[in-house]
Order: C-alpha cells, then sequence, then structure tokens
C-alpha cells in the first residue's frame, strides 16, 4: 500500500517549490522562478496521481499466505431460492442476500506485483468483487432469473482496468486478473473462503455443507 506520508511529503515539497518560485519572481529572477514553479508542479502532479491510485488501493486487501477472507451461510426460503448471510474477514462487515439456483459463487480481483514493487511493499492484492447464483443444469442457468450482487465500490484510478487497457503503461503491475469459487447451495450449510497466490478456495465446515458438496461431486 501507497503510504500517506510519502505521499504527503511528495505534496509539501512541491508547494514548498512553488512558494519558492513566489518569492523568486518577486525578485525578478525569472529564470529561477519559472523552474521552481515546473518542478514544484511536477511534485504536486506526482502526489496527486499517487492519492488517487493509493484510494483505489485501498479497497483491495494484501495478499501473503492462503488466509479467511469470507463465511458464507444459507437459510432455504424456498426451491432454488436462499437467503445467503455474507460475512467478510477481516472487518466483520455482515452483507445478506438472496440468492437463486443451485451453487453459489464468489468473484474477487488480484492484483500481483512485478518483484522490484514488492520491495517498496506492493505485496500481491485482492479484493471481493462480487456473489451471486448460479444454476447446475444449463439450460435453467440461460434462461432462471439470475441474481447477482457487488461487493466492493471502485473509487479513484482504477489500476485493474487501465492494465487491461494499456498494459505496457504500468511497467510495476505482474498481471491482473480475475478468480472465483462456487460451491452448491442448501439449509444450513456454513462455508469458509480463503484465499491464496492462487486463488479463491471455499471449504465446507459444518455437516450441511459437508453433505452438500459431498452430493454435489
Amino acid at each position: 500500500m501507497i503510504s500517506n506520508a510519502v505521499i504527503l511529503i511528495i505534496a509539501i515539497f512541491g508547494l514548498l517549490l512553488l512558494i519558492l518560485a513566489c518569492q523568486r519572481l518577486f525578485r525578478a529572477r525569472f529564470l529561477a522562478a519559472g523552474g521552481s514553479a515546473f518542478t514544484g508542479s511536477l511534485f504536486l502532479a506526482v502526489a496527486a496521481l499517487l492519492f488517487v491510485v493509493s484510494l483505489n488501493l485501498r479497497t483491495y486487501a494484501q495478499l501473503t499466505l492462503e488466509r479467511p477472507v469470507a463465511e458464507i451461510v444459507f437459510e432455504q426460503r424456498g426451491p432454488q431460492t436462499f437467503n445467503a448471510t455474507l460475512t467478510q474477514v477481516p472487518n466483520g462487515e455482515i452483507q445478506m442476500f438472496v440468492l437463486s439456483g443451485d451453487e453459489w459463487q464468489l468473484d474477487a480481483r488480484v492484483l500481483k506485483w512485478k518483484g522490484w514493487a514488492n520491495l517498496f511493499g506492493l505485496d500481491a492484492q485482492y479484493r471481493l468483487e462480487r456473489v451471486s447464483g448460479r444454476y447446475r443444469d444449463i439450460a435453467q442457468e440461460r434462461t432462471a432469473e439470475r441474481t447477482v450482487y457487488p461487493l466492493a465500490e471502485n473509487p479513484g484510478l482504477d489500476l485493474w482496468q487501465l492494465t487491461l487497457d494499456k498494459p505496457d503503461r504500468l511497467p510495476f503491475v505482474d498481471a491482473v486478473y480475475g478468480n472465483a469459487a462456487y460451491m452448491p447451495m442448501s439449509d444450513g450449510a456454513r462455508y469458509e473462503v480463503t484465499i491464496s497466490q492462487t486463488g479463491l478456495i471455499a471449504r465446507p465446515v459444518n455437516a450441511a455443507a459437508q453433505q452438500a458438496a459431498g452430493s454435489w461431486k
């Protein structure tokens, strides 16, 4: 994550250079004033760019070893209809959804950095993107009601989309990719979702989920 202190130092340095440019302009040192103004403006532009990038990266979490990211619990309310309670880890945010289908799916975005970027603290990062219901039968998947819910906002400069549109412009980004995990829905089933460098992993954690997963295979 880009440090706020680094951004602040760059911005302050830029402001100091602009103040110095004003002083030199007042003393009729036009060439020196122009150089200070240009450099100060450049530093402020860099600080602004880092700020909007950092704002977007704050929607991601750092990814090192495998770690839990969510728990999801189901309560059946009708044929192929379930109440789903998703608890994100570690922030504890709880979200409730109604999912239609036989299976649930959780999607995530992953950003991986070049090796040299890791030296500046830029570990691989992830962001839970959306949760949805899906049907086991392909024909039903094409025609039946779809239920899809977003899990994240996207403020600031979207590095994900920028990397896809102009991959050569961001040399510090190694890869961006989407990843998903899905398992069967069942009344009372509880699943834990973890993430590693290879992506999302869903595991049943109670008997209802284990029975559903066992029959699903």
